[in-house]
């Protein structure tokens, strides 16, 4: 897969990986990064998950609504098939959606001269390392940690806190399912717990209903 990209010795290039907690403003750093690289008249392309549909289809879209075109890709290696030979700088969104072989593909694309720059969550709703970001956060020249503000207290958050009833690994949301939290206030069992009492009240309501039968 990634016949095309040779090492470049004459303009090494490098990755940068963007990381924190939502409502951080990741989305909103990687966007400010592509548009001086355009700017500077430097040939871009940006990629996004295809799970990440909240707010764009084809763009990459920060919480506050800023926008940047992107093209939407199924897999890492997607993202090496459809770059340009003469891109220089390349963009990905929400990383962590992504699978392991995107560590292989930003190592790849790097080392063919290329600046990729991904943002993507470093930890997950219950504070555990997330997927891939890691591994890319090892293997980057650059490291940007950004932070949010607790909603219990305002101090600079570094979790996510999910808010609903559900104990999946991936659940894509926003303002109605997340919150940022500083570790003081993190509370990673909350969702398992609302998930306890929901399921408790729907076997109350179907005992109620067939005795009402």
């Amino acid at each position: 897969m990634a016949e095309g990209f040779s090492r470049h010795k004459l303009n090494p290039g490098w990755v940068e990986v963007i990381v924190g907690c939502m409502f951080s403003g990741k989305t909103e750093e990687l966007i400010k990064q592509l548009k001086r690289a355009q700017y500077g008249r430097q040939k871009l392309q940006v990629f996004k998950p295809q799970i990440d549909d909240r707010y764009s289809e084809d763009h990459v879209a920060s919480h506050n609504q800023s926008l940047f075109p992107s093209t939407v890709v199924k897999s890492s290696f997607e993202i090496l098939s459809s770059v340009e030979k003469n891109t220089q700088v390349i963009g990905i969104d929400e990383g962590q959606f992504f699978d392991d072989d995107l560590v292989e593909v930003a190592t790849v694309l790097a080392n063919s001269g290329k600046r990729v720059i991904i943002a993507g969550l470093d930890t997950d709703w219950k504070g555990r390392p997330f997927g891939n970001i890691p591994a890319l956060m090892a293997i980057a020249e650059v490291v940007r940690k950004q932070y949010a503000i607790c909603m219990v207290c305002g101090e600079p958050a570094t979790r996510t806190q999910r808010l609903v009833a559900a104990d999946g690994d991936i659940l894509v949301g926003s303002t109605e399912a997340y919150e940022a939290r500083c570790r003081n206030h993190f509370d990673p069992e909350l969702s398992l717990r609302l998930a306890k009492i929901q399921s408790k009240k729907t076997k109350a309501s179907d005992i109620t209903q067939a005795n009402t039968l």
